[in-house]
Formats: C-alpha cells, structure tokens, sequence
C-alpha cells in the first residue's frame, strides 16, 4: 500500500508518496511543525473578525486511496494542532495523551 501527504499551505499545495506509513507519518508531523514554526496568524476582518486560533495556517493529511481512509492535522493560526479523519466528512480526533500525531497513527491503522 502506498501513502499520499498532500500540504495544503495558503494557496500552494504539495503532494509525495511514500511506501510506508511511519516514513508518511513522519513526514506529516515535520511540515505540521515547518508551518507552525512560521509564527502565529494575525486575526483577519471580514464580515467578522478571525482571531489567529480561528484560522487554519496549513493542513496536512496523509490518503491511502482508500474511502474514507484518511487522516491529518490542521495547524491553527495559534498554533494549535488539531488532528482529523475522514476526507469529506472530517472528524476531529482526540489526541489523548499521546498527542496528535499518534491520534493520526491510530486512525490510519
């Protein structure tokens, strides 16, 4: 099985495929840790104003082609990794004491 890390960066958006899902994982948590190492967000004003923990400043999700079977970690404007599951349907995943990352791990399993 093959894994596919898709960043989603502002408007640019990176793709790789990896043959494992540690080498995926590991990748996944480096580029989550690149964006969230650029600084925090600042609030933006539309309609309404975004504060930094509303805004998400990259995605970073691993597919394996399977339905359904993806997971990843939003990086907040704060921050803040949020890890998920699904592909359309997106679920939030509780990172539990092991963290976001392994959430991930755990849901691609």
């Amino acid at each position: 099985m093959s894994y596919r890390l898709t960043v989603r960066q502002g408007p640019k958006v990176s793709r790789q495929k990896f043959e494992s899902l540690d080498a995926a994982l590991a990748a996944l948590e480096e580029r989550a840790k690149d964006i969230r190492a650029l600084g925090p967000l600042e609030a933006k004003k539309m309609i309404r104003e975004f504060e930094p923990g509303d805004q998400v400043a990259g995605r970073v999700e691993i597919s394996t082609g399977a339905f359904g079977a993806d997971a990843g970690v939003d990086v907040m404007g704060d921050g803040r990794f949020v890890a998920f599951a699904g592909g359309m349907r997106r679920s939030e995943l509780d990172p539990g004491q092991d963290g976001p990352f392994e959430a991930v791990r755990r849901a691609l399993r």
